[in-house]
């Protein structure tokens, strides 16, 4: 880019922010509120303050337009369900008594009332609650939040942009609401919600939005000339409206490919478009459309999802480039800086040369910040920023830290032979059968029961020195033997060890593996007021010793009972950490794949013969674009069969996702020759199975029956319903009875309660069964 300054000054923004405050303030204050111990008053203030703490930092910081309405108690998706007045049936009248206790119940049920269904959100592991819609749905404008939270940033005197999901990504999420047909077709209520979306903006016009961004991240997934058309007609309606702010709709996690000419002949004001990695194909389809004369564009040049450093010469070529295309060119991040932790200089631990490396939400946004002033006034403004970024990303690719020879010898030496079972399906499970020696409907739980206060103090007091090892594995050995116990008088099939002494299902291996790097404050919101502190792939993985067997081995040494093994899948352990963006994935994969291999093995030879290799994000990992899909799935599906073809014939190996719609990727299911799969389908009333049914799905599976991400108690009869609705599309020599996932973040009274029912339903629907 050349010394000059640009028609038209730059300004920088941001789509979102971490709502969760630098010390978690906000998930405190929220469990707080649901245990009685910080009143509803309490709770909107502390919010309230979060919010204006973060546009505070924002506009200190440099940033011209602070985004309103990203904050959130829980999901922004639910806050749309509630802004339209989409609530069900089943929640109406908690949400008219109480509006806050209403919205709550949503997201996480109650004893009477089922929660709304949660999955991903798009290829992130942050979780939305899935609207549910129906024929008779009426929507009712609710811009109460959205309107309150404008007036508070523009009464601190910021330049504000509130930023809602759009009509047509909401729509698409949608699913039909319980008892409608399921081929009902959410879309078709495009019409009638777009006179809602008008009010809203009208009334956020009113508040003194000047801009209001509509966020549509669905159009960048494949779409038909349907969902096009229906996409062209939402925004000629709301473009043409008298009564609006100036309309920007953005897009994010990958290229729009047909949505954008669509998007760029509506009657809007702005477009706002992802230019990373693979979106980075926005640039030429924007050109080919003759770009966006008369209106504005939002670059989102600064990848919003990862955590390295910015090649800022690089994002400013793009820039230079995209100011030819448009009437006015802003700079962003690629999408919400939700998706990453808050701060890198928080972190006191990590090698400085390595944190140089690093940029989270505040990084990014000086980034943004200073992309932003160099575009508006040319290189020289920012000499000494791009003097220090260069130097930063050398000393990344030269560094000798991120590179291990024996690792890559070994990985270039993997063949296809290593990625197969030494038998096929059929005669694996004869002898497994006869090895294990198992009831019809067998039953188990995913892995990991309450991690009680107790367990997180030892931890703490570990770390701080207030207890040495002995004592902390003491407490340890008492965990695992309560939860065996437990397991042996509720009637459990196959135990589980509880993994007591996990912090994270990724973290713990991460810790334990070269390569990676483990932060103190890097938490990112998972769902909820779940929050999770990705690790950092950094560099070549290996195993130096096993991580597992001697927790695995004890429990093993308290029961008769089978004890399953617990690890995490290296697909899972690259998609809930932030991966080194330096080589291909597939690369990446292998290597982990290869150090799961030798602790799989050695598990083995310790004499456990259940293993478990999780992978919940297989599905969440998989790109949006169809055209993507193979290339991922093939290395994905050979990691997996790396990290567990290794072992004998009678060795039953287990794998577990869940939180994800899966129909599209039953092949891969298929491919990934786990002997027995457990699935979430609670929420989602078993439509897992009815998936691997129409697929011919040869294996065994577990519909999950229990909803673990509630608290309330699943009865009897419930789990015995999902299990006979499950039935009729699974065999009974092919079902298993289990949650939906790990119990890590439950009590203990609702696991016992809920466990011992799931145990009974299976025994109720045993004695359905015929002799045969």
């Amino acid at each position: 880019m050349t010394t000059r300054t640009a028609a038209a000054p730059a300004r920088a923004t941001v789509y979102g922010y971490p709502r969760q405050g630098p010390d978690r303030e906000l998930k405190k204050a929220i469990e707080g509120y649901w245990k009685g111990r910080v009143t509803a008053d309490a709770l909107r203030a502390g919010a309230a303050e979060l919010r204006r703490a973060n546009w505070r930092e924002l506009a200190a910081a440099g940033i011209h337009e602070v985004p309103t309405g990203d904050f959130s108690y829980y999901d922004h998706v639910l806050d749309t369900t509630v802004m339209v007045g989409a609530i069900p049936a089943r929640h109406r009248a908690a949400a008219a008594a109480n509006a806050l206790d209403g919205y709550f119940a949503m997201a996480r049920g109650t004893q009477d009332a089922a929660p709304l269904e949660m999955t991903k959100w798009f290829d992130t592991n942050y979780h939305y609650l899935v609207p549910e819609l129906g024929p008779d749905t009426v929507f009712t404008a609710d811009p109460a939040k959205q309107v309150s939270e404008l007036k508070e940033a523009l009464a601190l005197g910021l330049t504000a942009r509130p930023v809602l999901v759009g009509p047509v990504t909401y729509l698409l999420l949608a699913k039909p609401a319980p008892g409608v047909p399921a081929d009902f077709d959410p879309l078709s209520l495009l019409d009638r919600l777009l006179p809602v979306y008008a009010e809203v903006l009208a009334d956020l016009r009113a508040a003194g939005a000047e801009w209001v961004q509509l966020d549509e991240p669905a159009l960048v997934q494949d779409r038909t000339s349907d969902e096009l058309s229906a996409a062209s007609r939402a925004y000629r309606h709301l473009g043409t409206l008298t009564d609006r702010p100036k309309l920007l709709v953005a897009s994010y996690f990958d290229r729009l490919g047909d949505a954008l000419p669509v998007l760029a002949k509506a009657p809007v004001d702005g477009l706002a478009l992802d230019f990373t990695e693979s979106a980075a194909a926005n640039l030429d389809a924007l050109a080919a459309v003759g770009g966006l004369p008369g209106k504005r564009l939002v670059a989102g040049v600064v990848n919003g999802r990862n955590i390295w450093v910015n090649d800022l010469e690089q994002s400013l070529s793009t820039l230079a480039t995209l100011l030819g295309l448009a009437g006015r060119v802003d700079v962003a991040a690629s999408c919400s800086l939700l998706h990453v932790p808050l701060d890198a200089a928080l972190e006191q631990d990590i090698e400085p040369q390595i944190l140089r490396w690093l940029a989270f939400a505040k990084q990014k946004t000086a980034e943004i910040v200073t992309l932003a002033e160099g575009l508006a006034q040319g290189t020289d403004a920012i000499a000494g920023e791009l003097a220090s970024n260069r130097a930063d990303l050398a000393s990344r690719a030269a560094s000798p830290i991120t590179r291990d020879p024996a690792v890559r010898a070994r990985t270039e030496a993997v063949t296809d032979v290593d990625a197969r079972r030494s038998q096929p399906y059929p005669e694996r499970t004869a002898a497994q059968r006869a090895h294990l020696g198992l009831p019809l409907l067998p039953t188990t739980t995913i892995g990991s029961f309450p991690q009680t206060g107790e367990l997180r103090t030892a931890r703490a007091d570990l770390r701080a020195g207030r207890i040495g090892t002995a004592a902390y594995e003491e407490r340890i050995k008492a965990a695992i033997g309560e939860v065996i116990s437990f397991q042996e008088k509720a009637g459990l099939d196959v135990l589980v060890h509880g993994e007591a002494e996990r912090n994270d299902m990724v973290q713990y291996f991460a810790e334990q593996l070269t390569g990676y790097l483990t932060t103190e404050h890097g938490w990112v919101q998972s769902y909820g007021t779940r929050y999770v502190r990705p690790p950092i792939l950094a560099a070549d993985i290996s195993r130096p010793k096993p991580m597992t067997v001697r927790w695995t081995t004890y429990a093993q040494s308290l029961t008769s009972r089978p004890v399953k093994g617990m690890l995490t899948g290296p697909v899972t352990m690259l998609a809930w950490s932030f991966v080194r963006d330096d080589q291909p994935l597939g690369h990446t994969a292998r290597q982990v794949a290869l150090a799961l291999r030798d602790e799989v093995n050695d598990l083995e030879a310790a004499g456990t013969s259940v293993i478990q290799v999780d992978e919940p994000a297989l599905r969440e990992t998989l790109p949006l674009r169809a055209t993507d899909h193979p290339a991922y799935l093939t290395w994905a599906t050979e990691a997996f069969r790396l990290s567990t073809s290794g072992v004998r014939p009678d060795t039953q190996i287990h794998t577990h996702m869940c939180y994800a719609e899966f129909g599209d990727i039953v092949q891969a299911i298929d491919d990934l020759d786990a002997d027995v799969i457990s699935l979430e389908a609670a929420r989602s009333h078993m439509q897992v199975a009815r998936e691997l049914a129409a697929h011919g799905y040869p294996r065994q599976a577990g519909p999950g029956v229990y909803d673990i991400h509630s608290p309330r108690v699943p009865s009897t009869g419930e789990a015995a319903e999902l299990l006979r609705t499950g039935l009729r599309a699974i065999p009974a020599e092919r079902l298993w009875v289990n949650p939906d996932c790990g119990l890590k973040t439950r009590g203990w009274p609702e696991t016992r309660a809920s466990l011992e029912n799931l145990v009974a339903a299976a025994r109720i629907v045993r004695g359905e069964l015929s002799p045969s």
